[in-house]
């Protein structure tokens, strides 16, 4: 069911996705084509924030930081998931993989090198101050509805 507090944090963790897509983008080569890079963590954010923090807005501030934390990792995970499926695909569509089993694998192995690249100081601070402030937002904007 919709309601403010889950459009809110869909809002608040689109707006974030976004933002650290942007502190990514250095981290990798010159020479690397995006694409649809920042639309892609944009949509996943949209669901992410609709689901796991909207939907548990209401349940006081400590629950808030927790439901905010929660999505940020979720986010994370799903981003990372996605981009390395989608390089796994591009991958394959050149005949690099021996099978199936091996192509599978390889999403799996793209998530934990790109999970590695992009954990420094500055994306892990901003997805931490990013995501509680989602879910505390999201709080707030539940508590001015009620």
């Amino acid at each position: 069911m919709p309601t403010a507090a889950r459009f809110v944090a869909a809002l608040c963790l689109a707006v974030l996705a976004w933002v650290v897509s942007e502190q990514i983008k250095p981290l990798f080569d010159e020479d690397k084509a995006f694409g649809n890079f920042n639309l892609i963590n944009f949509v996943i954010a949209v669901a992410v924030g609709w689901q796991v923090i909207g939907s548990r807005a209401g349940r006081g501030l400590s629950a808030a930081i927790n439901n905010g934390l929660t999505g940020g990792i979720v986010l994370v995970f799903w981003c990372l998931l996605a981009h390395s499926a989608i390089r796994m695909f591009e991958i394959s569509m050149r005949g690099r993989y021996g099978g199936a089993f091996e192509a599978f694998s390889a999403i799996f192995e793209m998530m934990v090198e790109n999970g590695i690249l992009i954990a420094t100081q500055l994306i892990i601070g901003a997805l931490v101050i990013g995501s509680v402030a989602s879910g505390v937002i999201a709080e707030m904007t539940n508590k001015r509805a009620s």
